[in-house]
């Protein structure tokens, strides 16, 4: 079995993905919810997460950001495997010590990846990619768990950030 079999059929095992009434980050409302804390939570998991990630960029130069929170053990997990550094983006600096946005080394020209648990229209991780972009990194690809297929794609192609997801919710469903 393929890596994005197993990946597919570890989420649907796990139960990551329910139906029902909810509202989402992006405060639209939908009737499925990906609870992808199911699946990074889950050390199998996030260890093939990780993996299939790690393989798409092992030959290049360049760090791996998660964002807050739920993307950080992603973004670690990436990082290990693929032995390359890691960065890590707040949704507000801390309001103490140092009040970095961004933890880790990034410098002037660095090129970054953003990895990401779900996408619905991008909007989250596309204050990511500002925020990386802002402090001199340059970002052109995201990998996405799970994308909902609801334009996240299209909106970061607007900004020259390519979507890479490992599933989409039609495989999950």
């Amino acid at each position: 079995m393929d890596k994005k079999s197993k990946l597919i059929e570890l989420l649907k095992d796990v139960g990551c993905i329910k139906f029902g009434e909810f509202i989402l980050a992006s405060g639209k409302k939908s009737n499925y919810y990906i609870d992808i804390k199911k699946a990074t939570t889950n050390p199998e998991i996030l260890k093939l997460v990780g993996e299939m990630i790690a393989e798409q960029i092992k030959d290049e130069d360049v760090k791996v950001a998660g964002v807050e929170l739920g993307s950080v053990p992603i973004a670690t997990a990436v990082s290990i495997i693929a032995q390359k550094p890691l960065l890590i983006v707040r949704k507000k600096p801390k309001d103490y010590g140092t009040k970095n946005k961004i933890e880790g080394e990034l410098k002037e020209g660095d090129k970054v990846v953003i990895v990401e648990d779900v996408t619905t229209t991008g909007g989250s991780v596309l204050k990511a990619v500002n925020e990386i972009r802002e402090n001199g990194g340059i970002v052109d690809r995201v990998f996405v768990v799970v994308d909902r297929l609801e334009g996240a794609k299209e909106n970061l192609q607007k900004e020259n950030v390519e979507l890479i997801p490992l599933v989409t919710v039609k495989e999950l469903q």
